[in-house]
Parts: C-alpha cells; sequence; structure tokens
C-alpha cells in the first residue's frame, strides 16, 4: 500500500486498540509536523476530553512497513507507544498555559538556521541574526521530574494578543534567569566530560589568560546556543576572552565555541574547521550552520565572518587612499610655502639706450 493508505490503515487502527484494550476514546488527525532541521507527517493521538495529544512519526513508522514489517506488529506498538506518553503527559497547569503573564517568566531562546527551518519560521516568531534565526520556547515541567519545552507559535501570540516584539522584549529578560549564561575553557569541559576534577592530572592545566578555545551554552546543555541571542552575551564573552574581539564557531545547536581573535586562527581555517566537524561529527537534527561569526569588541559589530574580512580590507583601502590624497596635498602644499617664501629677484635696472648714428 502507499503512504496515504498506510496512514489511513494506521489511524484506524490506533483508533479501534487505544479503545479496547485501554480503555480510551481519542480523536486522531493527520498533519505535518516542522520540526528544527527537519519534519515529517505525524498522527496526532488525542483523548477526547484533553486538548493534549500524542504524535506519532507516520514518515518512520512507513519506513517500518517498506522494510517488511507486519503493519499489525507496527500498529500495536504505535498504539502501546501511544498509551504510555498519554499517560505521562505534561504535568503542568493547562490554566497557566493560557496566561501570558505567567508563561512569559518561563521564556527562552534558540537559535537556529534560517535556511534549513524556512518552512518553520513561517509559523513561529523569531528575528534574524545573519543567516540564523531566534525562535522562542516556554520551559515547562513534563513530569515532576523533568523539563521539556514548547515551541511558541504565531497563534500563540494571537491567543495571547502580543506582539512578536514584546514576546522578545521579555524573552531578553527571562532567557538569562531561566536558562543562565555558562563560559568555560575548552581544557574544563573535557576534564568534566572524562569525570576528572584536577586538570594538571590531564596536562590540561592551562592559565586562563592562554586558552585559546571558550565554550559557552546554558545549565544543562540543552539548546545553549541560543545564549548568542542574549543581550549581554557579546560583552561577558568578550570580558571571558580578557577583552579581545573573537569568532564564534557554531559547534551545535547546543553550543558555541568561542576563539579569540588574537591572530593565531584564520577564518579560512576555522571555517573548514567547523564544516569537517559538522560533516564527520554533529547529528543533522543538531546542525546550526556551517559558517564562522565575528564580534569586534571595539566597534560592537556582531557579523559573520566573511562580512567582518571585508568590512576590514574595506577600512585598510580606505586608510591608505585617505593616506595618499593627505600626502598629495601636504606636497603641494609644500611647494606653495617654498615659492612664497623664495627671495624674490631684484628687478633689474632699464637705462635708455644710445640712439645709433647714421655713417654718411
Amino acid at each position: 500500500m502507499d503512504f496515504e493508505q498506510f496512514k489511513e490503515e494506521l489511524a484506524s487502527s490506533v483508533k479501534e486498540i487505544m479503545y479496547s484494550k485501554y480503555g480510551m476514546e481519542v480523536e486522531i488527525e493527520a498533519r505535518t509536523m516542522e520540526k528544527m532541521n527537519s519534519s515529517y507527517e505525524a498522527l496526532t493521538v488525542k483523548p477526547e476530553d484533553s486538548i493534549i495529544g500524542v504524535n506519532l512519526n507516520a514518515t518512520a513508522l512507513y519506513q517500518q512497513y517498506e522494510k517488511g514489517i507486519d503493519i499489525d506488529v507496527i500498529t500495536s506498538k504505535a498504539a502501546e507507544l501511544a498509551e504510555s506518553a498519554l499517560n505521562s503527559r505534561p504535568d503542568f497547569d493547562i490554566d497557566s498555559f493560557k496566561d501570558y503573564s505567567k508563561m512569559k517568566e518561563t521564556l527562552t531562546m534558540e537559535v537556529v538556521s534560517a535556511e534549513r527551518n524556512a518552512a518553520l519560521l513561517e509559523t513561529v516568531p523569531h528575528r534574524i541574526m545573519e543567516d540564523m534565526a531566534v525562535v522562542y520556547r516556554f520551559e515547562v515541567n513534563t513530569t515532576t521530574t523533568e523539563r521539556g519545552s514548547i515551541l511558541v507559535t504565531n497563534q500563540m501570540l494571537d491567543q495571547y494578543g502580543i506582539t512578536a516584539e514584546q514576546l522578545h522584549a521579555d524573552a531578553l529578560i527571562h532567557a538569562p534567569e531561566v536558562k543562565p549564561i555558562v563560559i568555560e575553557g575548552m581544557a574544563q569541559v573535557l576534564a568534566k566530560q572524562m569525570g576528572v576534577e584536577d586538570l594538571e592530572m590531564l596536562g590540561l592545566n592551562i592559565p586562563p589568560e592562554q586558552e585559546q578555545i571558550f565554550v559557552a551554552s546554558v545549565e544543562g546543555n540543552v539548546h545553549g546556543a541560543g545564549v548568542i541571542a542574549y543581550q549581554d552575551f557579546m560583552e561577558k564573552a568578550s570580558e571571558r576572552v580578557g577583552g579581545e574581539s573573537f569568532f564564534i564557531l557554531p559547534s551545535s545547536i547546543h553550543e558555541i565555541l568561542i576563539v579569540p581573535d588574537n591572530g593565531l586562527m584564520d577564518l579560512q581555517h576555522l571555517e573548514s574547521m567547523v564544516r569537517e566537524v559538522n560533516a564527520t561529527t554533529v547529528d543533522p537534527a543538531d546542525k546550526l550552520t556551517d559558517n564562522v561569526y565575528h564580534y569586534d569588541a571595539k566597534d560592537k559589530v556582531f557579523e559573520l565572518g566573511e562580512k567582518f574580512v571585508e568590512r576590514q580590507n574595506s577600512k585598510e583601502s580606505k586608510g591608505i587612499e585617505a593616506g595618499e590624497k593627505k600626502s598629495l596635498s601636504a606636497e603641494i602644499k609644500a611647494k606653495k610655502e617654498q615659492i612664497a617664501n623664495a627671495p624674490k629677484k631684484e628687478a633689474a635696472a632699464l637705462e635708455p639706450k644710445a640712439k645709433e648714428g647714421k655713417v654718411k
């Protein structure tokens, strides 16, 4: 059967199993789910007395069917998954969710690739940062011990009666409180990953002023690349690297790397490094971009690395041109002064010439 027939059969069977086996009367709706860096066709299973449902990935389930797995096995497991998810539905107050004055205190920010998420961005409020987009989430309790997040949509803004500008302003206030910035040296991060507290044991006891790579994220390291959108992030990062300008490498949607712009690494080398890591190490779902960014601590400018290089080259060209004009002007001025100050020649005395006599 084709995909459309499969979805109809899946929906019908899951609905029947949910009632006969689990005693749940549910509604099932087919929809396209736009996720960060990807999308899929889903079946949303929702109890008739609830506004919260669970999504079954119909695209992935159809791939199992194409591999030869019996459809009865697929529908049985899908129903079991739906029942389990519905019984562990988010443990948050629905009435509070309807109240923006309460929900705004849970706002966080995330950055994603604007190009790869173009379809999703049509449905959610966002701000563009070069080739990235800043999107917004509500951080909520999903169980008594775990937390999750809800992506803010344009529909939610309409329901709340607020603008995207107001949402952004509130996020700038609350996101750093909900998810504080964490900036650590790469040596510290590696030591933590290895479960070692003493950096000297690993030969990583690098003085802070000699550290060449820093990792910026949030507590928990989930969607931590969003710190780049915090209003004081650039200043804090610059302070961490000794007040210098710096390059930003998009490690993933969860963290970014900060490299001081001290001449030890050039843009081309950093871009090659980002592309290689993205191609070989980063999960496609977690990929941010292949580009390198730069923050000019003197001019207070955040931009793509290539734009920074162009801007610097333009400054140098203008400086050389201005210098040439200045030199030419100075040379002309000097010539004028030389002529004005030169001693004037005395006018030669003019005496009348004697008339020559005629010879007779």
